[in-house]
């Protein structure tokens, strides 16, 4: 088996980057951090940061930002396999999207490369909910988004870690798409719930229109981009397309993916949700 000794984890601060980051070196594994604030900084948006980043890895996690479907992704991608084929790299592993269409041709993209791929898609995380744009109405115990009905199975940062990691180390992961999802389907009320349930505090959800959401986003200052990208992930690939559960992490791993629950309860742990308000009438 090859050891892929030099490990290049672009979004290497993101919340898988920085996941994969830390096992790697735990497993004292040599990894360069893939940010524009990195001593070797990358820039997705400035190619002359591409190559130097790139000198003497040997494998690539592929997080692009803020998405594999914006606009310009797939070009973006392209050019950026080729730099890496370029500089001799052996192994590349793409954080993708379930249900999008533009991911599944950056998809392409790196399993033709002609080097060993790996492929995970994901779509909504747990932690969206603790280390991203949901925390603060979290913490202000009232959540408004444009999500119905729809289920939708939340996946662990930390499972998506470990399926990169591994897919980064072991080469049987060669030539395999990993979808990965937790065991089960939640809306995002019913999350907001679970999270009121378990921490005690009361966190009032409203559903509004997608019209409505981005006007809110816009005037707290998203940008444009941004507001239409997280539009389109509400609007579209919460439209039921990803409704099931896969087996992607067991799979991987030859185990159970993380309930929802079992992310509440560490997270709880962290502290990060103590501010929530308490129940009104308490």
């Amino acid at each position: 088996m090859k050891a892929f000794n030099n490990t290049l984890v672009l979004g290497g601060t993101g919340k898988t980057g920085s996941r994969i980051v830390s096992r790697l070196t735990a497993m004292g594994r040599p990894v360069r951090i893939g940010s524009r604030s990195a001593a070797i900084p990358f820039d997705w948006d400035n190619s002359a940061t591409w190559s130097p980043a790139l000198q003497t890895m040997d494998a690539v996690y592929i997080s692009f930002q803020p998405d594999v479907a914006v606009p310009g992704a797939v070009q973006t991608i392209q050019a950026f396999v080729k730099k890496a084929i370029e500089a001799g790299v052996q192994k590349l592993v793409l954080l993708s999207g379930r249900g999008e269409k533009e991911a599944q041709e950056c998809e392409k993209i790196v399993m033709a490369a002609g080097v060993g791929w790996t492929i995970v898609r994901a779509s909504w995380f747990c932690q969206n909910f603790s280390e991203s744009h949901m925390l603060e109405p979290i913490l202000a115990g009232y959540v408004a988004l444009p999500a119905g009905q729809t289920g939708e199975p939340f996946i662990d940062a930390d499972d998506i870690a470990d399926v990169a990691v591994a897919a980064l180390t072991e080469e049987k992961h060669n030539g395999n798409i990993y979808e990965v999802t937790g065991p089960r389907l939640l809306t995002f009320r019913e999350a907001i719930a679970e999270i009121a349930d378990a921490t005690g505090k009361d966190i009032h959800y409203e559903e509004i229109t997608i019209e409505e959401y981005a006007a809110m986003l816009a005037t707290h200052g998203v940008p444009d981009d941004v507001t239409s990208l997280i539009a389109y992930l509400f609007s579209e690939v919460l439209d039921g397309r990803n409704a099931l559960v896969t087996d992607g992490v067991e799979r991987a791993l030859g185990r159970q993916a993380t309930d929802f629950s079992a992310y509440v309860k560490k997270t709880i742990g962290t502290g990060v949700w103590d501010h929530i308000p308490l129940d009104k009438k308490e």
